[in-house]
């Protein structure tokens, strides 16, 4: 740091631990939570964590000076995950014949407890389903008490379905000929799926809610939690959504079927539970087909996404939309697919 002033001293050093951090955070998706819980809380920073790197090497480039060297390093190392939280083009084939259309949407109750000074979410949400008509729809933190009838769809768990949770529903305008459930013990989550017929194929659709971890994301409340308490909550909230990963692993390794993955992950793509999901045979249809950051998630700090719609090699993806409704602490999404 020879040649700096005392300020760009004290400025570098904050650079070189963000570099740090965020090369730290490279092995993360490799480290199951089980093994080093508090470690893998980093994975959700990485999004800032990039951020603040790039203003860092934007910083250091305006002045000339070498020390730009450092995060440029490191950001060119994770290009992958730049990637994966921002996508700077896309392309889409939205009137290819044989496309169909899949939507996820965590519905937060309805709105049930009044978080949105709005008492027509319902109504709202029923009408953007309307609007858009996905073939297959993903509803996670769905109501049993205030289920849906939806006109052309056949769907399960919409309503009351005996030993299995309520929370997670399917919509679908294909035929359904099978259906079931994997019940995560000491929670109100779970993972449904069902199996659809188009046409000659047979198509397995997961809804997948895992384990959430309960940060705050009102910033006044999220200031009352103390560093030592959050780190141990998430934590905790990641060892558990390994154990329920790994039982829905074990799950979708004896299907023989076409799969796609959807839900809320309460995870984010920087994460060793996203890796283990998407494995070698599952692509992420934003990073596929989306644009911009991709946000899903309500965070007032920095573009979060962790819901999600993977598919595996057989499809091809066609087109990628986030909307930006709000009508839950969730962002619609929706993927365009389409079947050789």
């Amino acid at each position: 740091m020879k040649g700096l002033k005392f300020g760009s001293k004290i400025i570098f050093a904050l650079n070189s631990l963000v570099a740090f951090l965020l090369l730290i955070s490279y092995i993360l998706p490799y480290i199951p939570p089980k093994s080093f819980a508090t470690l893998s809380v980093l994975s959700l920073g990485v999004p800032l964590l990039i951020l603040l790197n790039v203003i860092f090497f934007i910083y250091w480039l305006l002045r000339v000076k070498k020390q730009m060297i450092l995060s440029l390093v490191v950001l060119l190392l994770g290009w992958s995950y730049i990637n994966s939280m921002y996508k700077f083009s896309s392309s889409s084939k939205l009137d290819d014949a044989g496309n169909f259309t899949v939507m996820s949407f965590n519905v937060r109750l309805f709105n049930k407890f009044q978080w949105l000074p709005n008492k027509s979410v319902k109504d709202e949400i029923v009408a953007f389903i309307g609007k858009n008509q996905p073939d297959v729809l993903s509803l996670q933190e769905y109501p049993i008490s205030e289920r849906l009838k939806l006109q052309g769809y056949s769907s399960f768990n919409a309503e009351y379905t005996k030993g299995i949770k309520g929370g997670q529903t399917l919509f679908s305008k294909f035929p359904i000929v099978n259906s079931g459930s994997l019940e995560f013990a000491n929670t109100y989550n779970n993972i449904i799926f069902i199996d659809i017929v188009k046409q000659k194929d047979t198509i397995r659709i997961y809804n997948v809610h895992l384990q959430s971890s309960g940060i705050e994301t009102d910033v006044e409340k999220l200031k009352k939690e103390t560093s030592g308490h959050l780190f141990k909550q998430v934590g905790t909230t990641f060892k558990t959504q390994q154990e329920q990963v790994e039982l829905f692993l074990a799950h979708k390794s004896k299907t023989k079927h076409k799969t796609i993955v959807t839900g809320d992950f309460n995870n984010t793509a920087f994460s060793y539970i996203y890796r283990k999901i998407i494995g070698n045979d599952l692509k992420d249809t934003f990073e596929e087909a989306g644009n911009g950051f991709g946000r899903t998630y309500d965070f007032k700090f920095f573009p979060m996404r962790i819901d999600f719609i993977l598919a595996d090699n057989n499809f091809k993806v066609n087109g990628f939309k986030t909307f930006d409704n709000v009508l839950s602490d969730h962002y619609p999404i929706k993927t365009t697919l389409k079947l050789p």
